[in-house]
């Protein structure tokens, strides 16, 4: 699962990088920003850079200091069993609207070269990923990612090189484009700026409490190498990610026709209509490659803790490595159908994955983040802020129509029963949180 803790730097920085780099930067982000321009997608990629700057600067050298297998396990060495079980609830869960993006940017990939209906592309990526997920671990992912990564930016480079010259080149492209689709900043106005705010804070928080950031991480040779690796794959990602949206916006110019219908859409049948086969085979293999290792590793990191953190604590028996091996498996399989049934219902890529992020914030935020920086935190706190954050959030969400994002009073109400909670507890669990680094 961690690799032996033993990646170099490059590694470590690519896997991050091609954890995040997936179906929602070149399909979903592409799709918004020629919908609602730079604004529609502060979400993904800046959002995403966001957690991975935060994450290297306030949590990789804490955590991996705590020598831990699972981000389950962080919640059971600082707050007890009864929250490793709760945190593990809601831990594993999300990652099934992530799979089921990567799912669909596969589905939709087959569906443009080879003709399949989406959902037939749908079940075969299931199929092929579900498998080889088995018999892969840490190390292998972290290795095809290195690759991947080259062969994914050399392919996104090499078609927007392409396409600028079609287009008269970069200047050409960007001065055909309306000022305010440049517009990064808010206007005044609460709703406006709560809904900036939210927006930076799904990915850009929400994803801080999650298995494969932090499997990624912990997978490095050294605290310092977990560090680093954030802040690389943080500024590679950014870059690169530019490069989806600069193409979306050559597209626009050069091909308006292509924008009918599925935007997401839009770059697979411009590829496959207008540029050569060679282009085509470097952006569609390396792309196809690219999502089914995220989605490899999306589906890992949920077994794993549903397998380690909360399946094996509830059997009383002690489970042999080859018995835990085969629970692990069990539970790819379980994910893997969940997240199959939904990515065939539903098909936005953009907001599965913005969902998947939302539920990781409203609960587990607070409880990883004061756990690691307040000793007063304790274990009946975090577990009120966790169900205080999602039952908040289901309120503000398909309750009460408040006008901003419901993620935001969700997330507030979380920390401040945190607090509450651990303060009012404080004197019961004061040796738990004492023996505690």
């Amino acid at each position: 699962m961690l690799a032996g803790r033993s990646l170099p730097i490059l590694l470590s920085s690519s896997a991050l990088f091609a954890t995040w780099f997936g179906s929602e930067t070149v399909f979903g982000a592409s799709s918004e920003f020629l919908r609602g321009g730079l604004f529609a997608v502060i979400e993904d990629p800046f959002g995403a850079a966001l957690c991975l700057v935060l994450f290297g600067l306030f949590f990789a050298r804490k955590l991996y200091n705590m020598n831990l297998l699972t981000l389950g396990d962080f919640f059971k060495v600082r707050y007890g069993h009864h929250t490793e079980l709760v945190a593990s609830v809601f831990l594993a869960p999300p990652y099934i609207g992530y799979i089921a993006a990567q799912l669909v940017a596969m589905g939709l990939i087959l569906n443009v070269v080879t003709g399949l209906a989406v959902w037939h592309g749908v079940v075969i990526s299931a199929i092929v990923v579900t498998f080889y997920t088995y018999i892969g671990g840490m190390w292998a992912i972290s290795i095809t990612d290195f690759i991947q990564s080259i062969i994914i930016i050399v392919g996104l480079m090499v078609l927007a090189v392409v396409l600028s010259k079609e287009a008269g080149g970069v200047s050409a492209v960007l001065s055909e484009v309306p000022p305010e689709n440049f517009r990064f900043l808010p206007k005044p106005g609460w709703s406006e700026v709560t809904a900036y705010v939210a927006a930076w804070s799904v990915l850009g928080l929400g994803s801080i409490p999650s298995q494969d950031v932090f499997q990624r991480s912990m997978s490095s040779g050294s605290a310092t190498t977990a560090v680093r690796s954030c802040y690389y794959a943080a500024i590679l990602y950014l870059t690169i990610a530019m490069l989806p949206l600069f193409i979306s916006l050559c597209t626009k110019q050069l091909y308006p026709d292509q924008l009918q219908g599925d935007t997401q859409l839009t770059l697979p049948y411009m590829v496959l209509q207008h540029t050569g086969l060679g282009v085509q085979i470097l952006f569609f293999g390396s792309l196809l490659s690219a999502i089914m290792s995220t989605t490899s590793s999306a589906m890992l990191a949920p077994a794993a803790i549903f397998s380690e953190n909360l399946v094996r604590p509830l059997l009383k028996e002690k489970l042999s490595d080859k018995r835990m091996l085969l629970l692990t498996r069990g539970s790819v399989l379980l994910f893997s159908i969940t997240a199959t049934i939904m990515a065939c219902i539903r098909s936005d890529i953009y907001e599965l994955v913005g969902e998947s992020s939302v539920l990781s914030l409203v609960t587990l935020f607070a409880a990883l983040t004061f756990g690691l920086y307040w000793k007063k935190a304790n274990g009946p706190g975090a577990i009120i802020s966790m169900f205080s954050g999602f039952t908040a959030w289901m309120f503000f969400e398909f309750g009460y129509e408040s006008g901003i994002p419901s993620l935001v009073p969700a997330t507030v109400i979380s920390i401040i029963s945190l607090v509450i909670g651990s303060l009012f507890w404080n004197k019961t669990h004061e040796n738990r949180n004492q023996s505690v680094k």
